[in-house]
């Protein structure tokens, strides 16, 4: 008897650590256990399937908020270029009148911002579902990093940011090089817009065993009370009340287009010090 319990014990033990494990749709045989153990045995059954139908659920749930993410945002964009067109339209005209200019200034400005948003709102909803058609190629990340610092180069003096660069002269990983430019031209444009003017911008790629870093660091121009993982999620900024420009997409964006490249993206803040690091697989060079 202590040893068919013995079994029973270790059976219902193995079980609980498949289930942990993720195994959610794991089963263990309780029929022939004893009462007390086929109880704890049923019960670790259960939890299994309450957790497989919360994951279900929940995905489910994302499915149906990305898809109605991408419906409202097409059926917006229809009325919204037409918008943008007849205030372009009436920018070529000659409205007599300041006032009427300042107002027509301003209805170009907020039309080309939602613009921005509803393209922002497209693209995460695609790169978030893996809707997105990804070529992995060798790539020279060294050299992509190196041209797009020089593309920000007017912008981030504009703003009175140093842009120090310390890069190798070559790194290769496999990656699309049109959706890793884009996460890094995401993340230069948040610096451009959220960076605390006269400070530095630090852009490194460091080897890490078999894996390349590529690490951007700021100092935040506003306070930083929140989360990393907050900070990730869609239409989160750094301070709940800023309003300014803008759309709070542009981390969650970069999060899944480096993760459809099979990289790893991670947030860390010290205070006011905001750093990312995109971590990939070196490829390796025969």
């Amino acid at each position: 008897w202590l040893c068919r319990g013995g079994i029973q014990l270790q059976e219902i033990f193995r079980g609980g650590e498949r289930i942990a494990g993720g195994a959610l749709d794991y089963k263990i045989d309780a029929e022939n256990m004893n009462r007390a153990l086929r109880g704890h045995a049923e019960t670790l059954n259960n939890i299994g399937n309450g957790l497989s139908r919360a994951v279900e659920d929940r995905m489910q749930s994302e499915r149906m908020k990305t898809e109605l993410i991408t419906n409202v945002s097409h059926d917006i964009k229809t009325p919204l270029t037409s918008i943008v067109n007849y205030v372009d339209l009436l920018g070529k005209e000659q409205i007599p009148g300041e006032t009427a200019q300042e107002y027509l200034a301003v209805l170009e400005r907020q039309s080309q911002r939602l613009k921005k948003l509803i393209e922002d709102l497209v693209e995460a909803s695609k790169a978030s579902t893996g809707n997105l058609q990804v070529d992995l190629q060798l790539t020279d990340v060294a050299e992509l990093c190196r041209q797009t610092a020089g593309e920000y180069t007017d912008r981030l003096s504009a703003r009175e940011l140093e842009l120090i660069a310390q890069l190798p002269e070559e790194a290769y990983i496999y990656a699309d090089g049109r959706y890793l430019f884009r996460v890094l031209d995401n993340l230069l444009g948040n610096i451009c817009k959220y960076a605390q003017k006269g400070t530095r911008v630090y852009l490194d790629l460091a080897f890490a065993g078999k894996n390349i870093v590529i690490s951007l660091k700021n100092i935040s121009r506003d306070r930083l009370n929140i989360s990393p993982s907050e900070l990730m999620e869609r239409f989160v900024r750094g301070d709940s009340a800023r309003s300014t420009e803008g759309s709070g997409l542009g981390l969650s964006i970069a999060r899944s287009l480096t993760e459809l490249q099979g990289g790893t993206f991670d947030i860390e803040i010290d205070g006011d010090l905001f750093k990312v690091q995109i971590c990939f697989p070196a490829a390796p060079l025969i």
